[in-house]
């Protein structure tokens, strides 16, 4: 079976009305050398159908369904699942630029030895986060890491392991693990992800956000 360059989670709870605008992003990419692995986290809404949807008219979206536990669960259910040399990341309320993927694997190509890439954001609405060490403090995005624009080489889970299973910032406790323990880390700002906090179930619901 063909190793695929990125495995792209999408982590997802009760998104029906809003997924596929990830999904078609993903659809689009320049870059096709990707498998898409829908982890759904126990939605009792449209979801699984829309992503089958999806998977039979291209068999590189997968959906892939479990109880609900949250994000970080998610995040590592989705990591077990993976076969590709890179796994990253795509919030079910977020989406890609066209050239998102395709720019990325030029930069890991180019610096071979990067284990984790991330950055490259432009929020579409309110650009103030919780702050993971103070919870009734926000802070600007840009001074934030956003596990949706992780990517990760899949060797470096073997070497730090998967994703802390904490009620929130599991991104944030995985990057720290990964500095500590010594990962080529490069950040990059060419905004291709298009990070969504412009309505209420975004700026409330914390699921699968940063």
């Amino acid at each position: 079976m063909t190793i695929p360059f990125f495995t792209v989670i999408i982590c997802t709870y009760q998104r029906a009305h809003i997924i596929e605008r990830a999904l078609r992003s993903l659809r689009y990419q320049a870059e096709d050398d990707w498998e898409a692995i829908i982890v759904d986290d126990g939605s009792t809404d449209e979801t699984e159908h829309i992503v089958q949807r999806y998977g039979e008219a291209d068999p590189r979206f997968r959906y892939v369904s479990k109880e609900h536990e949250g994000t970080a669960q998610a995040r590592n259910r989705g990591v077990s699942e993976a076969r590709g040399l890179f796994v990253t990341f795509l919030d079910s309320d977020d989406e890609y630029e066209s050239d998102h993927l395709s720019s990325r694997r030029a930069m890991l190509l180019a610096y071979p030895t990067v284990q984790l890439l991330h950055g490259g954001v432009r929020v579409i609405g309110n650009d103030m986060v919780i702050d993971k060490n103070n919870p009734d403090a926000k802070i600007h995005v840009n001074d934030c890491v956003v596990g949706g624009t992780f990517i990760i080489r899949r060797s470096l889970f073997d070497t730090i392991g998967l994703f802390d299973e904490i009620p929130y910032a599991e991104d944030a406790a995985f990057f720290e693990r990964a500095e500590k323990r010594a990962a080529v880390i490069a950040r990059t700002d060419h905004p291709t992800y298009i990070y969504y906090r412009d309505d209420m179930d975004t700026l409330t619901n914390t699921y699968g956000q940063t």
